[in-house]
Parts: C-alpha cells; sequence; structure tokens
C-alpha cells in the first residue's frame, strides 16, 4: 500500500571455503534492525566489521565453518518492518519462506533442509528471526535473536505520546505526516518515534480499509490508548506467542535458540527478554539467554558468540526434533 518497490536486491556472500566443502553448507539468513538493510551489512565499519568479514576472521579462527549468507533488503518506506506478513508493508514472512529461501537453494549449495538453516537479526531483525520461528514449525534449524522486541508495553508505550506529539501537527493524519517526511533533508528526533510507530502499526495492527492502511494506536490529542488496537498489537507480542502452544512446539524443534540482550538497552528490552526467556524455560523450550554490560545500538561484536553456536548445531548430525 506504500507502494515500496516488490523486486528486493540480496546480498549473498560466500566464503572460499564453501568450494571445498564436501556437499551443502549451512544457510545463514540475516535480517537488518529497523531503518537498516541486509545491503547495510555489507558496508564498511570504523572501528569494527561488516558482517562478511565477520564471519571470515570467525572461520579464519576456527569458532565456526563455511555457510552461505544471504542479507536481504528489507527497508519500507516507513523505515523497515518486523518481517511480518502486512497489506500495508508486504508479505515479508512468505517472501522469506516461499522465495527467499527456495531460491538461494536452487542457486547455492546451502541450506536444503531445515536442520542447514540459521535464521538470525538485531533489534527488529531479531524479532523476525524470534517470531518467524514460532510461526513457521520445522523450517528452520537454529535462530538467534539479539536485543529482539518483547514486552511491547514497556517497549511501545512510552513512545505513544512523543509520536503523537509529531502527529498532531498534522491532524493526526499518518498520510500528511509521511508526505511531511518525504519532503524534508532529514528525519529529525522528533518525528523518529512518530514513524516508528506508524511502521509498528503497519506490521501489528494492518488497517487496510483506512488510508495507507495505518492507525494510531491511541488518541492524537489525549493519547489515550485505543485498548482494541493495542490488544490486537500485543497479540504479536513475543511474551504472549510464548504461551501459544504451537508456537512453543515451534521452538522445540530448533536444534539451537540463541536469545541476548544488553543489561541498559535504552528501549527496556532485557526486561522484557528476561520475561521471555523465563516464560520459555517454563514451556520447555531449551534455548541460551544471556545479558551482556552494553546498551541497544553497537552491540554487532555479540555476533561473535551467536554464530558460531548457531553454525555447530547445524553440522551436528542429530536431526531436530
Amino acid at each position: 500500500m506504500l507502494g515500496d518497490p516488490d523486486r528486493r536486491q540480496v546480498a549473498v556472500y560466500i566464503p572460499d571455503e564453501v568450494a571445498a566443502a564436501r556437499g551443502p553448507v549451512p544457510l545463514f539468513v540475516a535480517l537488518a534492525p529497523f531503518t537498516g538493510s541486509g545491503l547495510k551489512l555489507t558496508a564498511w565499519q570504523a572501528f569494527g566489521e561488516s558482517l562478511p568479514l565477520r564471519v571470515d576472521r570467525l572461520i579464519a579462527e576456527g569458532t565456526m565453518g563455511p555457510i552461505v549468507l544471504a542479507m536481504p533488503d528489507a527497508f519500507t518506506s516507513l523505515g523497515g518492518n518486523q518481517y511480518l506478513d502486512s497489506p500495508v508493508l508486504g508479505r515479508w514472512s512468505s517472501f522469506i519462506h516461499e522465495d527467499l529461501v527456495p531460491a538461494l537453494e536452487r542457486r547455492y549449495p546451502a541450506g536444503a533442509s531445515p536442520a542447514r538453516r540459521a535464521l538470525f537479526g538485531r533489534s527488529s531483525g531479531g524479532y523476525g528471526a524470534l517470531v518467524n520461528a514460532m510461526k513457521h514449525p520445522n523450517f528452520w534449524g537454529a535462530v538467534a535473536s539479539h536485543s529482539g522486541d518483547a514486552d511491547f508495553d514497556l517497549l511501545y508505550r512510552s513512545d505513544l505520546p512523543k509520536a503523537a506529539s509529531a502527529l498532531a501537527r498534522f491532524d493526526g493524519d499518518p498520510v500528511a505526516f509521511i508526505s511531511h517526511l518525504q519532503q524534508q533533508p532529514k528525519v529529525d528526533g522528533k518525528d523518529f518515534y512518530a514513524l516508528m510507530i506508524l511502521a509498528m502499526a503497519a506490521s501489528y495492527d494492518p488497517q487496510p480499509e483506512r488510508p495507507l492502511g495505518i492507525q494510531f494506536p491511541a488518541d492524537v490529542r489525549t493519547c489515550a490508548l485505543d485498548v482494541e488496537s493495542w490488544e490486537r498489537w500485543r497479540r504479536w507480542d513475543p511474551l504472549a506467542l510464548a504461551e501459544e502452544p504451537d508456537c512453543v512446539a515451534a521452538l522445540r524443534s530448533l536444534k539451537s535458540l540463541f536469545i541476548d540482550c544488553g543489561s541498559r538497552d535504552q528501549y527496556n528490552l532485557h526486561f522484557g527478554n528476561r520475561r521471555l526467556s523465563d516464560t520459555l524455560r517454563r514451556g520447555g523450550v531449551e534455548h541460551v539467554y544471556e545479558e551482556f554490560p552494553d546498551g541497544h545500538s553497537g552491540v554487532d561484536y555479540r555476533l561473535d558468540r551467536s554464530l558460531p553456536l548457531l553454525y555447530a548445531a547445524l553440522v551436528d548430525n542429530t536431526p531436530a526434533t
């Protein structure tokens, strides 16, 4: 509904070691965070590494073996998405499972079975990795969620007043607000939260009959919560999904599930991920949960911990159950 392109680039990195591998290697799919793109994951970084360079180093250090690494562009006019199917943002979950992975496995010597596929990401990408594993049983073998969205009440509700104030300048009209942003040289701080909340509304509570299919989940003048809309949002909260038997069973089928979060996360995600881990343990979902003394951004170094774990699980001959 936003008019975004439905043909997307996917950066694919194949380490030199793949050529010497005997048979298919694991397929790793990386989901970028909000305002990011898989294409950005390939970029040079000051005092850091691109994702392909990190994979090269981990292989050279012997902590993991060769993989085929796919980094899809999933950017949207609203700054990104949560990798769900939405009439507003697109059928992103279906794209990953019905189009992207089959195409990669036809073209490259990778994957070909759930036990050889890994999905991972940070922030919105971490959310997308976890929720798609919940909703697509027996498709993935290993999943990592770094600082993924969890506990929507703590994560989003504190941003609703800031978003409402930004939208109030346009009488609460998301079409007028987005049109204004498209004419600006940059997105400033006071508008970013409104853009993010609109993107989340388009993911969790799309309303195709409305202009652009977006409904703000509160009254713009009073910021009083729209209870029915918010309840539709909360159905997509990992804390709620982790109570659903089908989602729990899907996570149990994974060979490896890794979740982490900074203990100083600016968006309060450490609280939500702690609750998520507790809920998963009660549900009998084996997983690794770790916290580290840092915030939400600049934490790609945590991939040094997760990627070798995912790889080890996928090359283990024990089948996923």
